[in-house]
């Protein structure tokens, strides 16, 4: 019965939360009250959600006695279905702005809610035409949903159930004694480092609104921007650098900026994945700038700057980028794919493989080639360092990680085949842009914009929506929710 309550009431939480989410640009009119016109817009739904929350909240409180908990129910299943609720829920109403507004027609207005709480960053909007409070929206969507809902409702709500919804969001390691200590220091990090980017980017020219916006999207590797041509249309070094350091910031796990914070440097350069992060810049920037020098006719050092940015951009999963991609070679082309399909570290903002994952599988695999070579010899269990200690590579977390691989790379070839097909686009073109998609990160070869297909969208939208919640959650959560309905059947049956 608990249990069953417990579902309800969180998920009436998280509704709250969510229109309260959606409400919170409306503060903008205290600085652009001619933008006053689109208020009803935000209220409208945010405030059915807030109703319909406390609505059921109040319902679940008067039939207590009545909850009779399913024995179908697993931790796993419940907190999955929870989180795609959330998710789901959160997409809906996150829309409804653009729709309502008339600004963009369901499927678009679907599309951006999803890439923006998603944090990837792909976009059909016009942003030389669209109202300061929907620009605004659109970052904070990507900043609260690099945090996740889950890990912002446990900031003012905690249950017994807290760290088992906080796993399922795709946050693996607790910092701090308690989850809920764990949730404040990232926030308290996530939130310093956003004022400390937003005075960053207003000294180095652009404007408050410009530097908050884009620092949010930095932060939660999003990478909305309110400029037509992101990044690149600043044509400035300092903002780069900035955004490069903030983009970085949003990729690496929490637990790991936990030990940055508390003065740990040598311990944080010992997270496995972090060496791994920086391995991986030092070994692909500088044949990829030597690429673009010679592909673009620029000169070696644009070529390292070029290469730089994009290449954290793409491993990060952010999609600021800082020029267009139509005549980039294909070798560079190659290497933000592959990028982009690695992407960032796991517990972080960040979609793709996860930095951890691929480290481990290349560790797996290089023990079996020494096996081979010397079969007679006896060879050590791999190790590697996460934030809280050194671990054994064992056979569960290989099976684990070669799973979610397998999992991965199928449906990224279904994906591409299909965008190949509703986008009418050549294969590399359905590569880029569908590894972009399902790896949250918003890099576009051209073929997303305010005139791509519904249908295309649509695969684009699975993709991030799956890519964000880690796969195996989605597929959970949907197992859980026909189990649901199964057991109802049966009940009215008997």
């Amino acid at each position: 019965m608990k249990q069953a309550l417990s579902n309800a009431s969180i998920s009436a939480k998280l509704m709250i939360l969510i229109g309260v989410l959606v409400l919170t640009p409306i503060v903008l009119l205290f600085w652009y009250p001619e933008e006053a016109s689109y208020l009803l817009y935000f209220v409208i739904p945010g405030g059915l959600s807030i109703l319909l929350g406390i609505g059921i909240l109040l319902f679940q409180i008067c039939r207590k006695q009545a909850v009779r908990k399913p024995d179908w129910k697993t931790s796993l299943g419940h907190s999955s279905l929870t989180v795609l609720f959330a998710w789901s829920w959160g997409v809906l109403i996150g829309a409804l702005p653009f729709y309502l507004s008339g600004q963009l027609t369901f499927v678009q207005s679907i599309f951006e809610a999803v890439s923006g709480w998603t944090t990837t960053g792909l976009s059909v909007i016009d942003v030389r035409v669209t109202p300061v409070l929907y620009l605004f929206h659109r970052s904070f969507m990507q900043y609260c949903g690099g945090l996740g809902f889950i890990m912002v409702m446990i900031l003012f709500i905690s249950s017994k159930d807290s760290m088992n919804l906080y796993s399922a969001e795709g946050h693996p390691d607790k910092i701090m004694p308690n989850i809920k200590k764990t949730a404040q220091a990232i926030f308290i990090i996530y939130n310093i480092c956003l004022v400390l980017g937003t005075i960053a980017y207003r000294i180095a020219g652009m404007s408050w609104f410009d530097g908050i916006c884009h620092s949010m999207c930095s932060l939660s590797t999003g990478g909305f921007s309110t400029r037509l041509n992101s990044i690149g249309e600043y044509n400035s070094l300092s903002i780069e650098i900035i955004t490069i350091v903030l983009m970085l910031i949003g990729t690496t796990n929490f637990a790991a900026l936990i030990l940055l914070a508390r003065g740990k440097v040598k311990s944080f350069c010992r997270v496995s994945e972090v060496r791994f992060m920086f391995l991986l810049l030092v070994i692909f920037i500088p044949p990829t700038a030597f690429s673009l020098a010679n592909g673009l006719g620029i000169s070696l050092g644009e070529g390292f700057q070029r290469a730089t940015f994009d290449i954290v951009s793409a491993m990060s999963t952010t999609g600021y980028s800082t020029m267009s991609y139509a005549e980039w070679p294909q070798f560079a082309i190659g290497v933000l794919i592959l990028m982009m399909i690695i992407g960032g570290g796991i517990g972080s903002t960040a979609g793709g493989l996860k930095l951890s994952r691929v480290y481990l599988l290349l560790r797996v695999a290089g023990v079996n080639i020494k096996h081979k070579l010397s079969p007679a010899r006896s060879i050590q269990a791999p190790k590697y360092t996460k934030a809280s200690g050194k671990s054994a590579i064992d056979h569960t977390l290989v099976d684990e990680t070669t799973g979610f691989l397998v999992l991965y790379l199928v449906i990224y070839t279904i994906g591409t085949l299909a965008l190949t097909l509703t986008a009418n686009c050549t294969l590399t073109e359905a590569m880029f842009d569908f590894a972009s998609s399902l790896s949250t990160v918003g890099l576009s070869i051209g073929i997303t914009n305010p005139t791509t297909p519904p249908a295309a969208l649509i695969v684009e939208i699975i993709g991030m929506f799956l890519g964000r919640l880690e796969i195996f959650i989605v597929l959970v959560g949907i197992t859980s929710g026909f189990h649901i309905l199964f057991h109802k059947k049966r009940e009215k049956s008997m």
